[in-house]
C-alpha cells in the first residue's frame, strides 16, 4: 500500500503536529507528512516542521484577503504536493465549501471537547476548557472528526473521555485533554492511511 501524503494546517505551537511527526518516525502510520502550512508566520509549528525537514509555508491573509482566495491557494498547493489527507491541528481559520468539496472526507480536525458538547462558533482553544470549567462538567475529552460545511459538525471518527477532578482549573483540563489529543489524532490518521474509515449517513465506521 502506497504511503498517503499528508498536509497539516496549523496556527500555533504545533504540539499535535509534533505528535504526528513522532508517530510517523516511529512507523505508527503508513503516511508521510509532506507539507505544513500556517496562517500565522510566528507559529512555532513551522519551526517544528523545518527541524524535521518537512516543507513548511506561511500563507498570509494579506496576499489572499478572502477565504475563497486563500483556500484556492491551498488547493493549488495540495495538488502540487499530491496530498491525500489534510489534518487541521489547531488551525484557526474558516474552511470554505470549495475546499471541502475538493477533498470530501479527506479533511480531519481535532477538537478539545466531546462533540457535540462545547463545539461550534466561539469554541476553540482555551475558550473550550474555560466553558467546560464554568459549566461544571464532570467529563471532557477530545474528538477527531471529518470536516463538513458546519462548525464542528462533521462525522465523528474517534473520541476519548476523561473524568474531571473538581479541583482542576481550565489550564489543568487543557493539559489533560491535550494528552488525549496526542493519542487519538495519530490513531485517526493511521486508520485513514490504512483505508479503514467509511462514512455512511454521517456516521464513521472503522474496519478493524
Amino acid at each position: 500500500m502506497a504511503k498517503k501524503k499528508i498536509a497539516v494546517l496549523i496556527s500555533g505551537g504545533g504540539s499535535n503536529l509534533q505528535s504526528l511527526i513522532d508517530r510517523q518516525q516511529a512507523g505508527f502510520f503508513a503516511g508521510e507528512i509532506s507539507l505544513v502550512i500556517s496562517n500565522n508566520k510566528n507559529a512555532y509549528g513551522l519551526i517544528r516542521a523545518e527541524q524535521n525537514k518537512i516543507p513548511a509555508l506561511h500563507i498570509s491573509k494579506k496576499d489572499y484577503p478572502t477565504n475563497e482566495l486563500y483556500d484556492r491557494k491551498l488547493i493549488e498547493l495540495f495538488a502540487e504536493y499530491e496530498i491525500d489527507l489534510i489534518v487541521l491541528a489547531g488551525y484557526l481559520r474558516y474552511v470554505t465549501p470549495e475546499l471541502i468539496a475538493k477533498y470530501p472526507n479527506k479533511i480531519i480536525n481535532i477538537h478539545p471537547s466531546l462533540l457535540p458538547a462545547f463545539g461550534g462558533q466561539g469554541f476553540y482553544g482555551a475558550k473550550v476548557h474555560q466553558a467546560v470549567y464554568a459549566r461544571g462538567a464532570k467529563v471532557s475529552g477530545a474528538t477527531v472528526h471529518f470536516v463538513d460545511e458546519g462548525q464542528d459538525t462533521g462525522p465523528i471518527i474517534l473520541q476519548q473521555a476523561i473524568n474531571l477532578d473538581t479541583k482542576w482549573q481550565p489550564e489543568d483540563i487543557a493539559e489533560k485533554v491535550l494528552r488525549i489529543e496526542h493519542q487519538i489524532l495519530p490513531l485517526a490518521v493511521k486508520y485513514f492511511c490504512e483505508d479503514k474509515l467509511t462514512v455512511e449517513n454521517n456516521r464513521v465506521y472503522i474496519d478493524l
